[in-house]
């Protein structure tokens, strides 16, 4: 009896070991046909990408979101970034995601309340009216975008919150604040547009109040494996294609985040990967972009808002690959 348990076992154990290893190459070969299509868009694009002139990064910055800001608001509403797609969840509207992103970043960072916050990377204001709608507190955004600051002012204004709601043009790595003027310091998808990461840290981490709350939701690569010293070519080579359409300065990933967070001294750190919460917002975008109005406003935006429209399935690929992350970071400064 105990020699055909022992068999039975073993057969067993075979059959696990044989379900790991076709799930294993399974997942292989998805990925290696994941990197495949990408390089074939990739290769597709980059010709177009290389027509018109490269400017200077901050100045490129400005003028893309000079040119496509008013155009995402027209399809997609107030709010410039991801929405939360949560796996299983009920349906809603693209912008009922928006607005979710918001609020769960909010309760995964322990947030319930502030007196003042900035809006690091602001947009055209839409997370500072929630937030200040939600807490009823005071908010000041720094864009690179004077197109985005006016419209924001402008919002604000227009909404009965002029009086607690101040955006003007600023540059994220010397932020026109004095020391620990803010409780909640929030950056809404701006981190990949900053070329010092440590900078950008340092000063999230100087403006802070003293027991104040640190946010940062931004588009990471994937952490690095044991003994990788960088990504792999074609990683990298998709990435450069990012960054040309979006005017993005090197990436990290979320490991950098959390090692800077560490150096400035903050604590309470923890971070999460949402990328799955917000696979479905590429898809959406590409669609709407699409449309008979999304072209039409293409073509009125102008060649910079048009190379980033057609370097979106490339974001979309990375996101498959496992290359592109979408992650939140989070932190506290000591009192």
């Amino acid at each position: 009896m105990a020699c055909t348990c022992s068999s039975t076992a073993a057969i067993a154990d075979r059959q696990a070991l044989a379900t790991r290893r076709g799930a294993r190459s399974s997942s292989r070969h998805q990925q290696r046909r994941v990197a495949v299509r990408a390089g074939l868009v990739e290769t597709l694009i980059k010709p177009v990408l290389q027509i018109g002139e490269r400017l200077p990064l901050k100045e490129g910055i400005a003028s893309f979101y000079d040119e496509s800001s008013q155009l995402w608001e027209s399809m997609w509403g107030d709010h410039m970034h991801h929405g939360y797609y949560p796996k299983g969840g009920a349906p809603k509207s693209n912008q009922q995601a928006q607005i979710d992103m918001i609020e769960e970043t909010l309760k995964w960072a322990g947030v319930t309340g502030a007196t003042k916050m900035v809006d690091v990377g602001c947009g055209i204001g839409g997370s500072s009216r929630h937030i200040s709608r939600k807490f009823g507190c005071e908010s000041r955004g720094i864009t690179l975008s004077p197109f985005q600051a006016a419209r924001a002012n402008e919002l604000a204004a227009a909404q009965g919150l002029g009086d607690k709601l101040q955006f003007q043009v600023a540059d994220a790595l010397q932020q026109p604040f004095g020391d620990g003027e803010f409780d909640l310091v929030w950056s809404m998808e701006s981190g990949e547009h900053m070329p010092d990461k440590q900078q950008f840290v340092r000063e999230l981490a100087r403006v802070c109040a003293p027991g104040g709350r640190i946010i940062i939701v931004t588009w990471c690569h994937r952490v690095l494996a044991p003994g990788e010293a960088v990504l792999k070519p074609e990683e990298q080579s998709l990435l450069e294609r990012i960054c040309e359409a979006y005017y993005l300065p090197a990436w990290c990933s979320i490991a950098d985040y959390e090692r800077l967070f560490r150096e400035q001294g903050l604590t309470d750190i923890k971070t999460a990967d949402w990328s799955e919460e917000v696979a479905p917002f590429w898809g959406e975008v590409i669609k709407s972009a699409f449309t008979a109005e999304g072209i039409s406003g293409l073509l009125k935006a102008g060649w910079t808002t048009i190379k980033g429209a057609l370097v979106m399935p490339l974001m979309a690929e990375g996101f498959r690959m496992g290359l592109v992350k979408f992650v939140l970071i989070t932190g506290r400064r000591p009192e």
